[in-house]
C-alpha cells in the first residue's frame, strides 16, 4: 500500500503512482499480461505455479513502460517478445501491475519519497534520446543562420512579429520561434502577448505594452531587452534579465530565445513554474522568493552540480523525463467536417479542422475576451444575434487552443461512429492560412484501432463539434474497433484523465483541503460531488471490492461504488439543516439506555470526528466527507474549534476538545466538500471565517448536456439558455435554472408529457417564488403564450401545446427579455 515505507512516488504519462520496488525478479502470471512485483497479489489467482523473470537492475518495470505509450501495447509486446517477458501461456506481458504501479493522488504523492535520482539515471537510456538532440541543434543552427545574432541591434520589426499578412510565408522570428523549430520545445499555448508586440490578423492594429506610444517604440524597447538579455546570459548574469522591464512578459520567449543563442547559458526549461518544480525535485527544498529568471540561474547551479558533462538539452529531456510537472491530459472530441467529409484529408494530412474562419488565428487575440467579442460580431447573423449559442460555438474554437502534446483528439462521423483517435503533436494549434476553408487545425498523430460504432449513441454530437470527452465515454469509446494486445482493464497502469469539469475541485482540495461547490438550484452540485467522488476516491481504492470508478452516474455500478466507499468509510455525506449541531458533527452528550431513569447521557464521537480518527490508522488512503446543504446550518456552531484545524498549514495540530478534554487533529488525508445553493443565501451571507477556509467553486448552468437533444422541435440547450438569459435580465445569475431540471434520472427529457410536468410542477413553482408571484415577470420569463398576467396563471395548454409555446418564445424569440 501507499504507506508501505519502501515505495517512492514515480511520474508517468501525466499521472503519479506509488512505486513497489522489484525484489530482484519479476512474478509471471499464467494468464495475465501484467508484470508483478508481489507474489500475493490478487491478480495471481490463476495460477499456483507462478514464473519468474530476473530483474537484478530493478528497472524493468521502466524498461517496459518506456518501450512504448500505455496505448501502445503491440509495440509494449514486440519489446516484451524481444527479451523473451512472456506469461505461462506464452504470451508478450504489456505492462505493470498495481502492485508495481498505484495510481495516487498528487497529495498522496507529496507524501511518499520521489524516485531516487541515481536510480532514474540508471535507468535514463541515453541512446534514445540521442537524434533528438541533433535535431535540436540542427533546428537552432536554422535559427541562426535565419537571424544572427549581429543583425538583431537593428532588426526591423517586420522580421520580428506575428501578424503581418502570411508569416507562414514571410517567417519572421516570432513565427519560427513557436512554429518552425518544434524540435527545441514548445512555447505554444494561450494568445500572442508573449511576443510582446505582434499585429492582430483580423485588423491589422497593434498589440503592445500600454507604456509605449505606438508599436515602433514598443519595438526598439523590446529589441533592446533581448539583446541586454541574451548579453547578460553570456556573461553568467542570468538573474540580471529579471530587471530588464521591457521583456518582464514574455519568459517563455526569452528562455527559448536563450537556447538559440546561448545554449550554455541555461538549461532550456520555458516554464517558470516546470523550473520551481525540477528545483524542488533535485533539491528537496522548495524554490521560493526568486524571479523567474533568478530561479532558472538556480536551477543552472543545481544542474551544474549534480549533471557534470550532460549537455542541458539532454538535462531537460532528462527531467521532463523523469520528474514530469505536467498532470492532466485532455480528451476532446471533434466532429471531421458534416457526415466526415474532412475525414480522408485530415487523416491524410495529420491534422483536424473546424471551421468559423470569420474569426481568424487564436494566437492573433490578446485573450479569451478579445476572441469572444470578435467571434459575437462575426456570427452575430448566423446565429440570430442569440448570444448563448454565439458564447457555446466561441467556447468550442477556444477549445483547440487548449491543447497539447499529448492530448486526445476523438475524430467522430454523427453522434456514434469513432473514425479515429489522434495524439496531438508539434505545436497543437495551427491557423492555416493556405486552406481554402476550416483554416482552425490541431496537429494529430492518427490511430484507427478503435475505430467503429458507439454501443450507444452521443444525442449531445449531434450538434456540437468540439466536446470533451468524459472518463466513463472515454470507456466506451476505447471498447470501440477491434483492438489487439489489449491487458485487462482492471489491471493495466494507464489511468483516465480527469473530466475538466472536476479538474478544479481536484486542485481546490489538493490547495485547501476543503471546498464549497455553490450555485443556482439544478446545477449539478451534490451529483458534482458524488462522481467527483466515485472517480477520486475509487481510482485510489485499491482492491477494494464493488468499486468502479468510470461507472456512469445513474447506474446501478456508479450505486454500488458509492455503497462500498461508504462501507469502507472512505466517502462519508451529511446533510445540514437548522438542528443539525456541534454534537452531530464533533461530539457531545447523548441519551443512551441505562441508569436508574432508564436513560443516562454519555458523551459519543460525532460524525466528522470519526471520520478523522480512522482516516489516522489509514493515512495511505483519502477520506472525503460530503456536506449536502451547507449553509442551511449554523456554521461557526458546527465546526466549533474545527474552524482552525481544518486550515492546511494546521492539519495534523492538537486542539483540546472542551467536552472531553481530549486532544483531537484533522489529519492531512480528510477532505470535505460542502455543496450550496445560492438561491437560497448567498456566499456573502457566509461567516467570514468559514469563507476564509474553503475554497468556492461556482457551478452555474451549463447547457452541454442538452445539446443535440429535443422534445419535438424545441431543443432543449436552446430552451435552457434563453430561459436563464431573460432571468438575469430581470433578477440575478443567482436565480437562474440549472440543466439537472432538465435531466430527470440523469438523461435529457424526451416527450411533451414529461417535459410539460416538469415546467408545471418543478419550474413553474421556482419561478413564482423567484418572482413573489409577479405574473407580469413570469410572463417575461415565459411569454404570455405559457403565463396568463391577468388571471395569474399558466394556460390551460395541452402537453405539446405547451412545448410548441416554449419553442415559440424561447427558441424562435431567444433570450431577449420582454
Amino acid at each position: 500500500m501507499a504507506d508501505e515505507p519502501d515505495q517512492v512516488a514515480v511520474t508517468y504519462e501525466r499521472r503519479d503512482y506509488a512505486l513497489t520496488p522489484s525484489p530482484g525478479e519479476v512474478i509471471l502470471p499464467t494468464h495475465g499480461r501484467m508484470i508483478h512485483h508481489d507474489p500475493a497479489c490478487l491478480h495471481l489467482s490463476d495460477s499456483h505455479t507462478l514464473g519468474r523473470f530476473p530483474d537484478p537492475e530493478r528497472l524493468l518495470w521502466r524498461r517496459l513502460i518506456d518501450s512504448a505509450p500505455s496505448d501502445d501495447t503491440a509495440g509494449r509486446a514486440r519489446f516484451a517478445r524481444s527479451i523473451d517477458l512472456l506469461n505461462g501461456s506464452g504470451r508478450p506481458l504489456v505492462g505493470p501491475c498495481s502492485c508495481v504501479l498505484s495510481p495516487i493522488s498528487a497529495t498522496q504523492a507529496s507524501t511518499l519519497r520521489p524516485w531516487p535520482l541515481d536510480e532514474a539515471v540508471k535507468a535514463f537510456d541515453r541512446d534514445r534520446f540521442a537524434p533528438i538532440l541533433r535535431e535540436m541543434e540542427e533546428a537552432a543552427e536554422e535559427v541562426r543562420r535565419a537571424f544572427p545574432w549581429e543583425d538583431w541591434p537593428t532588426l526591423p520589426l517586420e522580421r520580428y512579429a506575428l501578424g503581418q499578412g502570411d508569416s507562414a510565408k514571410t517567417q519572421p522570428y516570432c513565427y519560427v520561434l513557436e512554429f518552425g523549430s518544434q524540435a527545441l520545445g514548445s512555447i505554444a499555448g494561450g494568445s500572442s502577448m508573449k511576443h510582446l508586440v505582434y499585429a492582430r490578423s483580423q485588423d491589422g492594429s497593434w498589440w503592445h505594452d500600454a507604456r509605449y506610444a505606438d508599436e515602433q517604440e514598443a519595438w526598439h524597447a523590446v529589441r533592446a531587452g533581448i539583446v541586454s538579455a541574451v548579453t547578460a546570459a553570456r556573461e553568467g548574469r542570468l538573474a540580471d534579465l529579471d530587471s530588464i522591464d521591457a521583456i518582464r512578459s514574455g519568459p517563455a520567449l526569452i528562455s527559448k530565445t536563450l537556447r538559440v543563442y546561448v545554449p550554455e547559458g541555461s538549461v532550456p526549461i520555458y516554464g517558470t513554474d516546470h523550473a520551481r518544480h525540477f528545483i524542488q525535485r533535485l533539491t528537496g527544498q522548495p524554490a521560493s522568493g526568486l524571479e523567474r529568471f533568478a530561479l532558472r540561474a538556480r536551477l543552472k547551479e543545481v544542474v551544474d552540480e549534480r549533471f557534470a558533462g550532460w549537455s542541458y538539452d539532454l538535462v531537460a529531456e532528462f527531467l521532463y523525463w523523469w520528474a514530469d510537472p505536467n498532470r492532466t491530459q485532455q480528451i476532446v472530441k471533434i466532429a471531421a467536417g458534416e457526415g466526415g467529409s474532412l475525414w480522408e484529408e485530415c487523416r491524410a494530412g495529420g491534422f483536424i479542422a473546424v471551421g468559423w474562419d470569420g474569426a481568424p488565428d487564436l494566437r492573433s487575440y490578446a485573450d479569451k475576451d478579445e476572441f469572444l467579442a470578435a467571434f459575437a460580431r462575426a456570427y452575430a447573423d448566423e446565429y440570430n444575434g442569440h448570444k448563448p449559442k454565439i458564447t457555446a460555438k466561441a467556447n468550442e474554437v477556444w477549445k483547440l487552443l487548449s491543447l497539447c502534446p499529448g492530448d486526445l483528439v476523438v475524430a467522430n462521423r454523427g453522434t456514434s461512429e469513432i473514425l479515429g483517435i489522434g495524439r496531438v503533436k508539434g505545436d497543437g494549434y495551427v491557423w492555416r492560412e493556405d486552406r481554402a476553408a476550416f483554416r482552425h487545425t490541431v496537429e494529430v498523430e492518427w490511430d484507427e484501432t478503435h475505430a467503429g460504432r458507439l454501443e450507444e449513441p452521443e444525442r449531445s454530437w449531434a450538434t456540437v463539434t468540439v466536446k470533451d470527452v468524459s472518463a466513463q465515454l472515454w470507456a466506451r469509446i476505447r471498447r470501440t474497433g477491434q483492438p489487439t494486445e489489449t491487458p485487462s482493464a482492471a489491471s493495466t497502469v494507464a489511468a483516465q484523465p480527469l473530466d475538466a469539469d472536476l479538474r478544479p475541485l481536484a486542485d481546490a482540495l489538493q490547495r485547501r483541503g476543503q471546498a464549497v461547490l455553490f450555485g443556482p438550484p439544478g446545477t449539478g452540485k451534490t451529483y458534482t460531488a458524488l462522481r467527483f467522488a466515485a472517480r477520486w476516491l475509487g481510482e485510489l481504492a485499491g482492491e477494494l471490492p464493488g468499486v468502479d470508478p468510470y461507472a456512469e452516474p445513474g447506474t446501478s455500478a456508479f450505486g454500488r461504488t458509492l455503497d462500498a466507499l461508504t462501507a469502507a468509510g472512505r466517502l462519508t455525506t451529511v446533510t445540514f439543516h437548522p438542528s443539525y449541531g456541534y454534537e452531530d458533527f464533533v461530539e457531545g452528550f447523548r441519551p443512551v439506555k441505562g441508569g436508574p431513569g432508564g436513560l443516562l447521557l454519555d458523551l459519543t464521537d460525532g460524525v466528522f470526528k470519526r471520520v478523522c480518527a480512522t482516516a489516522a490508522d489509514d493515512p495511505s488512503h483519502p477520506y472525503l466527507v460530503v456536506v449536502d446543504e451547507l449553509n442551511r446550518g449554523n456554521l461557526p456552531k458546527i465546526f466549533g474549534e474545527l474552524i482552525t484545524l481544518l486550515e492546511k498549514d494546521k492539519r495534523g495540530h492538537p486542539v483540546l476538545l472542551p467536552l472531553s478534554q481530549t486532544q483531537f487533529r484533522v489529519p492531512d488525508n480528510v477532505y470535505l466538500i460542502g455543496t450550496m445553493n445560492t438561491a437560497d443565501r448567498s456566499v456573502r451571507m457566509l461567516d467570514a471565517a468559514i469563507r476564509r477556509r474553503f475554497a468556492f467553486l461556482e457551478l452555474l448552468p451549463d447547457s452541454s448536456p442538452l445539446q443535440g437533444c429535443h422534445v419535438e422541435q424545441l431543443h432543449l440547450a436552446d430552451l435552457l439558455d434563453s430561459l436563464n438569459q431573460r432571468i438575469r435580465a430581470h433578477l440575478d445569475r443567482e436565480k437562474q435554472i440549472g440543466q439537472a431540471f432538465l435531466l430527470p434520472n440523469g438523461a435529457p427529457v424526451d416527450s411533451a408529457a414529461e417535459l410539460a410536468a416538469i415546467v408545471r410542477g418543478e419550474i413553474m413553482p421556482l419561478l413564482q417564488e423567484y418572482a413573489y408571484d409577479d405574473y407580469s415577470l413570469l410572463a417575461a420569463f415565459l411569454g404570455e403564450a405559457l403565463v396568463d398576467p391577468e388571471t395569474h396563471a399558466l394556460r390551460d395548454l395541452s402537453d405539446e401545446g405547451l412545448t410548441t409555446a416554449l419553442y415559440t418564445e424561447l427558441q424562435l424569440k431567444g433570450g431577449a427579455a420582454q
